[in-house]
Formats: C-alpha cells, sequence, structure tokens
C-alpha cells in the first residue's frame, strides 16, 4: 500500500512537515510527482473548478504551469486536527507576456490512513504585482 508520512493522526510538528512536503513538491512543478501525494480517487474543489483523480490532477497542474510561469510558493501553518490539515500560502507567477501576479488562498486538506491527501478544497485570489514587489524568490 503507498503511503506517504507523516502518516495522520497529525501533530503541529508532523503537520508542518507535511506542509514542507507539500510545498517542496509543488515548487518541483512536477505534475506527476505531485499527483502521487493524492489518493487515487482524490477529490479537489481549486477555485471554481472541481478536479477528481491522479489523471485529472497531472492535467490540472500540466496546463496551469503553462501559463503561470516562473512559478514559486510559500506555505503556512493555519490549523490541524487528526487527520486534516488547513494551510494559509501565496503564490508568485507571471505571465506569457511578463506581467507578475501574487496569489493569497487558504487551503483545507484531508488525509487518508496511508498519509494521502483525499480532498484538497482551495479559496484563491490573485493580484498583479510589478516585478520590483515579488516577495518570493
Amino acid at each position: 500500500m503507498e503511503q506517504k508520512h507523516p502518516l495522520p493522526p497529525f501533530t503541529i510538528e508532523t503537520a508542518k512537515q507535511k506542509i514542507k512536503l507539500a510545498e517542496d513538491a509543488w515548487n518541483s512543478q512536477d505534475p506527476i510527482k505531485i499527483s502521487m501525494a493524492y489518493t487515487a480517487d482524490s477529490e479537489w474543489r481549486n477555485r471554481s473548478e472541481f478536479i477528481r483523480g491522479r489523471k485529472e490532477i497531472q492535467e490540472f497542474l500540466s496546463v496551469k504551469w503553462k501559463h503561470e510561469l516562473n512559478y514559486r510558493l510559500k506555505k503556512e501553518y493555519w490549523a490541524h486536527t487528526d487527520n486534516r490539515i488547513a494551510v494559509r500560502f501565496e503564490y508568485e507567477y507571471s505571465n506569457e507576456e511578463g506581467q507578475w501576479f501574487r496569489a493569497y488562498g487558504n487551503e483545507n486538506w484531508e488525509f487518508d490512513e496511508h498519509g494521502l491527501m483525499k480532498k484538497r478544497f482551495a479559496s484563491i485570489n490573485d493580484i498583479q504585482i510589478n516585478e520590483v514587489d515579488k516577495k518570493l524568490n
């Protein structure tokens, strides 16, 4: 059986470890690697999109990073329970025309007993920024 450590039930330390692992994976921009942290039938809500399963996750992320260039993400611990973690995040990216953006949001995650994320609900807002105002490198 696939497992992604740390496993639930989470402590504050293991929740923060899980968040850092997710941040590092997303910053790799490797859709296959990222999708393997989710259950085969994982459910996502990302803004107004509903995504289900690893194949759709891979497709979504592949399209995302064709349009969100120079992507850099930072996640922060917000709260946790035994098998759930809430995070606050921000990321920066530029589009094909060179315009920079910063996205802010919150995610609610639910994990199965093997440490795989089975639910991810993300609320995200983007703002335009000037390149000189970037905070994430």
